[in-house]
Formats: structure tokens, C-alpha cells, sequence
């Protein structure tokens, strides 16, 4: 059983978010296992855990991610990647991935992950994409067998603290016909900077590639700025400090006066997809400089002032969610209705990194599902 399967989110109005389309983003494949299938894999190579059940499992991920601190919150992949070295494991969790994914909605999603974190036990940078694929191509089919559509993407990342983008970015693009559709760094943010791997991003720039760039988490503006101008991003990995480039001048019963920064005034006009992931943000500590509950998060100041946000997971086992229930905690706080979580889906789609002509179909798929909902 996925995630949150059993459970249940609804709009004020008795929509079942469920089972509106969805775009998924922004989700880490190696934070996005099954408690039991980490059991059962773990099993597999002598690995002990710090739990011998799946509910306990998942509450010892829940809590030791929710440390207000990025650099602990990661410290939790030691296990996730532990059982993903095998062909086998990382098609097995592709495969679940992809089939939790068709079962929350989502009919468009980018799986994110490192290839060099899947290398202890022989395989070849090119294995793991091809063991991915195959495991992703295997849900795809499990969700059609059962009525439902999905179509996936890999976006091939590479570690920001190592010296392998320029190899993981050429990986990528030799996989842009075979299931690669981006690129992406990832891993602590404050200390490693885009500009480490200029090389890396000259070579995608120069091949056309998309990235998307973690910033805006950990660390403050500079990183999106670095991101922007060494990483060429087009998207932005949540991206919520872009809000401190945003002063708020003085706010009365019905309006908030603002003035927004170069940078931030840059993202909006740019259109600069924002991928948000609201749990995620607040186990990180992401929001900290606005509050530690999500009706302190930036996210309704920024749709409101017209960026293009988006909603995200980041990685559903750490932080115990769906994107189903991402939507609905978000809905919960700033009172949103369907057409705001449709505006979210198309905000997505918008930025999916599809070429326009599938863009606009998804963004079709979007519409049609929300107004038969």
C-alpha cells in the first residue's frame, strides 16, 4: 500500500483533490521509497534499520526529517540509498514510484535523483539510468493496466559538494532520448554554489539541455542568483528565500503594499517556475525567517503577487505526505478553491520541461480533469 492511500483530502466545496490531475515537479526518487519496500530491500543486503516495521519506519523518517535543518533532513538518505546499489533495487522503486504517483493523481511527473549515489556495488552511471528507466517504463504500464494515464521524466542530478557535474551532465544529455528529459544539482546548498560547476553548465548550454537548480532552501539570494546566471536555470528548486528580495512597505484590511528586488522582479517577469514543496520547507527550515507553521510560508505572498509557484513533494517518505495532501494543507491555510489549485497544475505544466506543443496537451489534460471534477 502507497503512502496516505487510505486517506482523505477535500476541498471546501467536496472536490476530491485526489483525483484532480496533477504535476509533479519537484520528488527525489531516493525520498520517495515505500517504508516496507526499504524493509524488504534492506533485508536483502544485511542492512539494519532503526525500525523492523513499516509504521514505525515511517515515523522514524518523519521525525528525524523534520530537524528545522537541510544538512540533517539529508542525513536520512543514508538508508534510502543503502538499498538502491542493485539493478534490481532501483528498478523496484522506480517502478513503485511512478505507481504511487498514478494512484495520487499525478498525470506529469520529474523524478529527480543523483546517479553517482547508486555506484557501491559495481553498476555504471549508465546502468542506474538504464535500471530507472526500465522501472519507471514498468509503472507507467502498471498505472495504465489500471485505467489511469502518467508520463515521467528523469531529471539526472548531480551532487553539489563533488567534482562530477561536467560527468553526471554528460550522462544526462546521452540520455536525453532514453528518459533524461533535465538536469539538476542537489545536496547542501549554503557553501557550494552553481559557479563549482560552470563546466558542467557550459556543456548543457551549449546542448540545449534544461536544468533546474536547488535554490533558495538553505541559502539566500546569492544562490539564486547563482543559480540564475552560472546555472542558466529555468526553474528554481523551491526557491522560497526569493522572498527576501521582497519588501512588504505596509499592509491594511484588504491589501498588502510591496515592492519587489531586481532578482525577484527578474523570476516573475521571466515567468521562472518556483518549485515549493510546503512540508518540506518547514522540516528544513527553509521558511524560518518568516515562522515555523505554513501559514507563515511565503507561498500565498508570492501567488499572489503573480509568480509562477508550483506544488511539490520533495521527498514524500521523509516528510510522511502525497501531493494530494500538499494541495489540501495549502488550501486549509490560505482558503484556496479549485481554480487556484488548477492555476498551480498549469503553472507546473507551463514549466515541465516537455516541448511546448506536449506542454499545451498536459495543460489540456489539466483543464478537462478539473472541470469534470
Amino acid at each position: 500500500m502507497s503512502l496516505n492511500e487510505n486517506s482523505t483530502y477535500t476541498l471546501a466545496d467536496g472536490t476530491d483533490i485526489r483525483a484532480l490531475p496533477k504535476v509533479s515537479l519537484h520528488d527525489h526518487l531516493d525520498g520517495g521509497l515505500r517504508p516496507e519496500t526499504v524493509l524488504e530491500l534492506a533485508d536483502g543486503i544485511g542492512l539494519e534499520l532503526p525500525a523492523d516495521d513499516p509504521v514505525a519506519l515511517g515515523a522514524w523518517f518523519a521525525e528525524k526529517s523534520n530537524s528545522g535543518s537541510l544538512v540533517e533532513y539529508l542525513k536520512t538518505f543514508d538508508i534510502t540509498t543503502a538499498v538502491m546499489q542493485t539493478r534490481e533495487g532501483l528498478t523496484r522503486v522506480a517502478r513503485e514510484f511512478v505507481q504511487d504517483l498514478g494512484a495520487d493523481g499525478v498525470v506529469y511527473g520529474e523524478i529527480r535523483w543523483a546517479p553517482e549515489q547508486h555506484l557501491t556495488r559495481g553498476l555504471t552511471l549508465d546502468e542506474t539510468v538504464e535500471a530507472v528507466q526500465e522501472g519507471l517504463e514498468q509503472g507507467i504500464e502498471d498505472v495504465r493496466a489500471d485505467g489511469g494515464r502518467i508520463r515521467v521524466g528523469q531529471l539526472v542530478s548531480a551532487m553539489r559538494h563533488t567534482d562530477r557535474s561536467l560527468e553526471i551532465a554528460e550522462l544526462a544529455v546521452r540520455h536525453r532520448d532514453r528518459g533524461a528529459v533535465g538536469f539538476d544539482i542537489a545536496g547542501p546548498e549554503a557553501g557550494f554554489p552553481p559557479s563549482n560547476h560552470k563546466a558542467a553548465f557550459d556543456y548543457l548550454a551549449a546542448q540545449f539541455f534544461p536544468a533546474t537548480v536547488h535554490a533558495g532552501e538553505a541559502d539566500g539570494l546569492e544562490s539564486i542568483r547563482g543559480a540564475l546566471l552560472d546555472g542558466r536555470a529555468l526553474r528554481l528548486g523551491h526557491g522560497v528565500r526569493l522572498a527576501e528580495d521582497i519588501t512588504i512597505e505596509r499592509q491594511d484590511d484588504e491589501n498588502t503594499y510591496v515592492t519587489l528586488g531586481t532578482l525577484s522582479q527578474w523570476v516573475k517577469d521571466r515567468e521562472i517556475a518556483l518549485e515549493t514543496s510546503p512540508t518540506s520547507n518547514l522540516q528544513t527550515g527553509a521558511i524560518a525567517a518568516w515562522g515555523n507553521d505554513i501559514l507563515d510560508h511565503p507561498f500565498d505572498l508570492l501567488y499572489q503577487l503573480g509568480f509562477r509557484v508550483t506544488v511539490n513533494t520533495d521527498n514524500r517518505l521523509m516528510s510522511g505526505t502525497t501531493l494530494t495532501r500538499e494541495l489540501s494543507i495549502l488550501a486549509d491555510a490560505f482558503s484556496y478553491d479549485l481554480t487556484d489549485l488548477e492555476i498551480f497544475q498549469l503553472n507546473a505544466a507551463a514549466g515541465a520541461f516537455l516541448p511546448i506543443e506536449q506542454r499545451e496537451e498536459l495543460a489540456e489534460i489539466i483543464t478537462a480533469g478539473f472541470e469534470g471534477s
